[in-house]
């Protein structure tokens, strides 16, 4: 059996599960405009080459977690460096009456698809205010950037379980 819609308006049952944004605002930007000067920095578009990484972390007694989404583009014309862009777009929540096992996915999914469409404008905007065209990047879909994490997490697990952890000192 479905329950109907809440109305409009409706208070939000005190022991429904929801998710709370406390705030979100700006925790690292820099941009670096290497190609101002270059007359042919306009004539063709430069190759983007963009990253996208979510990091959380518990604040106070767990009451609460920071999301950060960050991303870092570069924008190249062959070899050269035309301009690159580093975002550290973070936002605190708050989970009421979620269930543990919903946490996780909730901070890797949920936190920064809401945190997007603010990264999107800022990226936009110091582009354009760098001379130019804005960057518009398109929406992300962070649910299989969430499943690629977990395998990871699961590969490395069973890496250390069976015993081939690389040796100290040697990058994996």
């Amino acid at each position: 059996m479905t329950m109907p819609p809440a109305p409009e308006g409706a208070p939000i049952p005190a022991d429904s599960p929801h998710l709370r944004v406390l705030t979100q605002y700006v925790k690292q930007l820099s941009f670096r405009n290497a190609g101002a000067a270059l007359a042919q920095a306009y004539e063709v578009q430069p190759a983007v080459d963009m990253g996208v990484e979510v990091k959380s972390r518990p604040l106070g007694q767990g009451e609460a977690t920071e999301v950060d989404l960050c991303i870092n583009v570069n924008a190249r014309r062959d070899d050269t460096l035309i301009f690159s862009v580093d975002l550290v777009y973070a936002g605190v929540f708050q989970f009421v009456n979620v269930r543990p096992d919903d946490v996780e996915p909730l901070i890797w999914i949920e936190c920064p698809r809401l945190l997007f469409p603010f990264s999107r404008q800022i990226l936009a905007e110091i582009t354009r205010e760098g001379g130019y065209p804005p960057l518009l990047i398109n929406p992300i879909d962070f649910t299989p950037l969430y499943w690629a994490e977990l395998r990871d997490r699961q590969d490395k697990q069973m890496a250390v379980d069976l015993g081939d952890t690389p040796l100290a000192g040697n990058p994996v």
